[in-house]
């Protein structure tokens, strides 16, 4: 039955379908997470395949088992989570993986709105906590697309601004509706932050990071068309 799953569940590409199939693997015990395990092993170090959601799950699965052993596991191979921070890039997001992989999201989007002021400069001169629409462009490709990267991998592929872009683009740019499907606006009204958002997996597609939509659209329009999400 737990080959059957596993096999099932290599074919299968909606995060809705793989949460499931892996869930009912979990809820087998000790032999299916051992295979869970495997899979992830298999795909992360043995044949280094591409990040998908596929991966956050196994490994957020796996990383809160009621086994012992399998929790060892998982520490003693994935450290430091399933995303490799370049130390290439101009931060250091290890932090805010552990918060992503922890599930504190609302410390994660607290830390990603800090590190995105840090890449403009704004951590040196002070004068504000919150990015212009200016400064979007001054942004790293690679920075941007790695905190993308996390936000997506450890949200079974609900969050991220990469997402966040893909549904504005869906509903044609328009932002009443964009603010609606995220969840930033309630019965048209924009939430207040932070106790009216969603801090948790279960808010809407595109939910977090957050971005201050009071200061209007421009900086989320600058962001959606960063050329990080041309290539």
């Amino acid at each position: 039955m737990v080959k059957e799953k596993i096999i099932q569940l290599k074919n299968t590409f909606l995060p809705n379908q793989q949460l499931d199939l892996v869930q009912q693997i979990v809820a087998g015990g000790v032999n299916g997470q051992e295979a869970l395990f495997d899979l992830l092993v298999n795909r992360r170090i043995t044949k280094q395949l591409d990040l998908s959601s596929l991966d956050g799950i196994l490994f957020q699965s796996l990383y809160s088992s009621e086994f012992e052993s399998i929790q060892q596991k998982i520490k003693y191979h994935f450290s430091n989570g399933i995303v490799e921070c370049d130390p290439s890039l101009k931060a250091d997001y290890q932090y805010l993986q552990n918060l992503l992989i922890q599930q504190n999201y609302q410390e994660a989007d607290r830390i990603t709105q800090m590190e995105l002021c840090k890449l403009v400069g704004l951590d040196k001169n002070k004068t504000r906590n919150w990015l212009y629409f200016t400064d979007i462009s001054l942004i790293s490709s690679n920075d941007l697309e790695l905190i993308d990267l996390l936000w997506r991998i450890y949200s079974r592929d609900k969050f991220g601004f990469s997402k966040q872009r893909q549904i504005w683009l869906d509903n044609h740019c328009n932002w009443e509706k964009f603010w609606l499907q995220i969840g930033w606006k309630f019965n048209g009204v924009p939430r207040r932050y932070p106790y009216e958002f969603i801090w948790d997996i279960e808010a809407p597609q595109g939910h977090l990071p957050l971005c201050n939509q009071l200061r209007g659209v421009q900086v989320l329009f600058a962001l959606f068309n960063h050329i990080a999400w041309n290539k």
